[in-house]
């Protein structure tokens, strides 16, 4: 893997061990299906670790059988891809299952990978550990890790396995380098017209374009100057030539594109404005904003649009994306060129707003305007207090605020101080974030003990009674 690039974790294991769930877990999401019931998982599905203290990508996978029945020979196939763009491949087997000649052949085919494999032990709750990876040494893969999948049980130590056998990579998202100049990556469906647009950017011929979806296999980066001003484009579809498009397989597109888009600084993705947006241009969104990178929004295809289909295009826009309306779409055509000079200034105002330092005045005053002009709710009869912010982090933008309760504070009301910032800094196409601290009471948890106003007052009430007395 080269060095910087975000590492891949592939599951992979027999049908209904607890593969889907594991990967939920680990990606805090739910974005596999889980039941009691094997062959639930066909496709890859692939999401970003949202544990440790460094950034992966988690490939759940459909169960390995050497079955020749329906799509399990399918389903195989696609897990052994896993396994193959994988830089660590978790061996999920069953606790209380135990040991089966399955789970022997499974690492049989993985040996011949070569990939590094930690072997997880689930269902072991309520077993005693050392006892329910016993039998699992003989698989001769180390030291077997016991966990519970559906209760998160052992994964603290799992996820300590996972960060100390994977390869060199980027820790969390920090300024980019001055020197190598804004990294944009171009994402979107296939036959978008990435690839195009790149060489429409770059000005040149530096990737071949060839008009079939799909044609584009690896993430390809493009250094070059634009008014003396340094860029990396990552062209997530990296065409090669038209005499070897047809020689291999489409391997590790979404990979690539996961990692492009977790070591970009600025991301465009591509819509067509012919097709409209969809779930799959919904689904890479989703992937950016979890990255926390930021965004312009290319609608390209623009020209040659009748007027009431532009109307008709706009109108789409606004109402399927505006959970990103940091992001304003901006009406290109990547084969002739229209709009596209206009987009390295917006991305260039992304990438600033993005990594901008915000001292801690301006940030506390921003906020002091915003409560002054729609002060926090009541909760259990008292009022918010939030007292100062400060910057916590960059890519995205992190704002922490501080104040009482402010754990309580509804989400309409941490909308309404996202979108104070962002109007009041100008952080136009990134995402922010708001973290909300609650300073600790020094009297929670003394119930049968007196504040010090508490014991005054006593103390007044006593010394009154005493002289009426």
């Amino acid at each position: 893997m080269p060095e910087g690039t975000v590492p891949v974790v592939a599951i992979v294991g027999r049908p209904n061990v607890g593969k889907s769930t594991l990967f939920n877990h680990l990606t805090r999401s739910r974005q596999a299906l889980v039941a009691d019931e094997p062959g639930l998982t066909r496709d890859r599905q692939y999401g970003r670790a949202r544990v440790g203290a460094r950034p992966w990508i988690v490939v759940d996978t459909g169960g390995l059988t050497e079955s020749e029945d329906g799509l399990d020979p399918l389903v195989t196939r696609q897990a052994l891809q896993a396994v193959e763009e994988a830089d660590l491949v978790l061996l999920m087997v069953d606790g209380r299952a135990g040991l089966t000649p399955g789970d022997e052949r499974t690492v049989e085919r993985l040996r011949r990978y070569g990939r590094p494999v930690l072997l997880v032990v689930n269902k072991t709750e309520g077993l005693d550990p050392q006892s329910a990876v016993a039998e699992f040494h003989a698989l001769g893969l180390g030291t077997p890790i016991p966990v519970s999948a559906a209760h998160g049980h052992g994964t603290a130590a799992l996820i300590e396995a996972v960060e100390a056998a994977l390869p060199p990579g980027p820790v969390e998202a920090g300024p980019a380098p001055e020197a190598e100049g804004v990294r944009v990556a171009v994402v979107g469906r296939p036959n978008v017209g990435k690839s195009t647009l790149v060489n429409r950017m770059v000005g040149e011929e530096r990737q071949l374009t060839f008009d079939a979806p799909g044609t584009t296999r690896d993430s390809v980066e493009v250094p070059f100057r634009r008014d003396g001003r340094p860029y990396v484009l990552i062209d997530t579809a990296g065409v090669r030539r038209r005499a070897r498009v047809a020689e291999r397989i489409e391997k590790f597109s979404v990979v690539k594109t996961l990692q492009a888009i977790e070591a970009a600084d600025v991301v465009v993705l591509l819509l067509d404005a012919r097709e409209g947006v969809s779930e799959q241009d919904l689904h890479l969104l989703g992937h950016v904003l979890e990255a926390g990178r930021a965004l312009v929004l290319g609608v390209n295809k623009w020209d040659g649009l009748a007027p009431d289909e532009r109307a008709r295009v706009k109108s789409e826009l606004e109402r399927r994306l505006g959970f990103v309306d940091f992001a304003r779409p901006h009406f290109i055509s990547a084969l002739h060129g229209s709009g596209v000079g206009e987009l390295f200034a917006v991305v260039d105002r992304a990438a600033q707003a993005g990594s901008r330092k915000m001292p801690t005045p301006l940030l506390t005053r921003v906020l002091q305007d915003a409560v002054a002009a729609h002060a926090p709710p009541l909760v259990h009869g008292r009022r918010i207090k939030l007292r100062y912010a400060h910057q916590g982090g960059q890519r995205p933008p992190v704002v922490v605020i501080h104040g009482n309760q402010a754990d309580q504070l509804p989400e309409s009301y941490r909308r309404y101080l996202t979108r104070r910032f962002r109007e009041a800094l100008d952080l136009e196409g990134t995402p922010v974030r708001i973290e909300l601290r609650t300073g600790a009471n020094p009297f929670a948890g003394r119930r049968n003990e007196l504040t010090p106003r508490q014991v005054r007052h006593r103390q007044r009430m006593v010394h009154h009674a005493r002289r009426k007395g």
